[in-house]
């Protein structure tokens, strides 16, 4: 856990290509159209976006502080205080994460200064911290007794969610160095898989092979402050993306989502594929049933805040340039 005081951290950059991974250029609009966010981001790119000289700014708070274990406490006694515990997880899930509807978006929320910690950072969201920080507490919230949970004494339930959230972000659960992170989000639903916490449930919805490679990283080392730093990550990345090249991954084209989205379910995790080369996912969000249709509770770039879309997750798939189909994990009661 990293633990320094809030700080505004802004980048300067000139007309520079930074890689954000999934969230950026993600933005809703007309099929077909060249979209663009209101940070100059061409719509389309997935996983890039031309950062303008002193436009470009990360979040404004840092992770570990009181404000952000408070949300942690806050969050899990009110599903406590509503009944919500005994839910199953994918609708726990759904509970807890509308009530973010309206936290700020901010990009490199992981980004933070110095070697490789876990980063507990609440208070801004970007579309997989998003995602990360509502399952471990749903998960937080199924583990631990609710009376400890509903509790305004104590902080026994920091270790366990930083626990929880260690699992969901690093292979294996261990948080090591920079590359033991699940930078590509198809390998954090196969690791988040295998270690029993999700199920990926791509192909038996019908999901079609996806043979394209992953290699986005090291074919763009410069993009990122770690592997600048220590060029010895570029060869650890490397065996990750062989590993998963030689891996199976399966996804669901657009022009199918609409015909399986009755087999969804509310919590189900989304991952928008990417079209562009060596990216395998472009944006994540929480499947959500409105109106007798399926929509996206996402941190998308373009709105600033954790939103429910507009449309339906299958018309918005198709209206974005630069993401072609979506996989779909569902996550798993706690044991």
């Amino acid at each position: 856990m990293l633990t320094r005081a809030k700080t505004v951290r802004r980048w300067l950059a000139v007309l520079s290509v930074c890689v954000l991974g999934a969230c950026a250029g993600d933005s809703e609009g007309s099929s077909g159209s060249a979209l663009s966010t209101d940070t100059g981001a061409p719509d389309g790119t997935g996983a890039a976006e031309v950062a303008i000289a002193d436009a470009q700014t990360g979040p404004t708070t840092l992770p570990g502080t009181e404000a952000d274990w408070t949300i942690v406490q806050d969050k899990t006694r009110w599903a406590v205080e509503q009944g919500y515990s005994e839910l199953s997880i994918g609708e726990l899930v759904v509970r807890i994460g509308e009530t973010f509807v309206g936290t700020p978006y901010a990009p490199y929320t992981l980004e933070a200064p110095g070697e490789e910690g876990l980063v507990i950072e609440l208070e801004e969201l970007d579309c997989v911290t998003f995602v990360e920080n509502v399952l471990a507490l749903a998960r937080l919230v199924q583990t631990v007794p609710d009376e400890l949970l509903v509790a305004r004494t104590g902080d026994g339930q920091r270790p366990v969610f930083s626990r929880q959230l260690e699992n969901i972000r690093y292979r294996g659960g261990v948080l090591e160095q920079y590359p033991s992170r699940l930078h590509y989000f198809s390998e954090w639903i196969s690791d988040n898989d295998e270690m029993g916490l999700v199920r990926d449930v791509s192909q038996e919805l019908g999901g079609i092979a996806e043979n394209e490679p992953i290699d986005f990283m090291t074919t763009h080392p410069d993009s990122y402050r770690q592997i600048r730093e220590d060029p010895a990550f570029l060869a650890e990345l490397k065996e990750v993306e062989a590993s998963l090249n030689a891996r199976p991954r399966y996804y669901i084209p657009q022009d199918r989502i609409a015909l399986v989205e009755d087999r969804i379910q509310d919590g189900d995790i989304i991952a928008a594929t990417s079209s562009v080369a060596g990216l395998d996912i472009a944006h994540t969000g929480i499947a959500l049933w409105k109106d007798g249709r399926l929509h996206l509770l996402h941190a998308p770039l373009a709105g600033g805040v954790v939103q429910i879309s507009e449309v339906p997750l299958a018309e918005r798939i198709q209206r974005i340039g630069g993401q072609d189909g979506v996989m779909v994990a569902r996550p798993l009661e706690t044991q």
